[in-house]
């Protein structure tokens, strides 16, 4: 049985490092979200992605088992509290480029 088959979604978020932030505080605030994310419901894994590009561009990659179980977790009054520590990188512009290539940097599988 294929993933569509079996309705699994996969959720990208984009981050950017600004000025004087460095991958370190990035990649912290992403197992701080990470380990707060362990055991939810329905998601799979997750992926800290790096431009190959332009490396100050990061995006996670989420696994989720359908996309009922990401829309659950993402109503829920857990969600923010999760990803409080990862949001302050999140990128309000993500490349208008029709496709980018990111390297793995980190990952959590469930």
């Amino acid at each position: 049985m294929s993933a569509a088959e079996r309705g699994a979604v996969r959720v990208v978020l984009y981050f950017r490092l600004a000025e004087g932030q460095d991958v370190d505080e990035l990649v912290q605030a992403y197992h701080e979200s990470s380990k707060a994310l362990q055991g939810t419901p329905g998601m799979l894994r997750n992926e800290l992605l790096r431009s190959s590009q332009e490396p100050a561009r990061f995006a996670v990659l989420s696994e989720w088992r359908d996309r009922h179980a990401f829309q659950e977790w993402e109503n829920g009054a857990r969600h923010k509290g999760q990803t409080a520590s990862i949001r302050r990188f999140a990128d309000p512009h993500p490349s208008g480029a029709p496709f980018a290539i990111y390297d793995v940097v980190e990952y959590y599988a469930s």
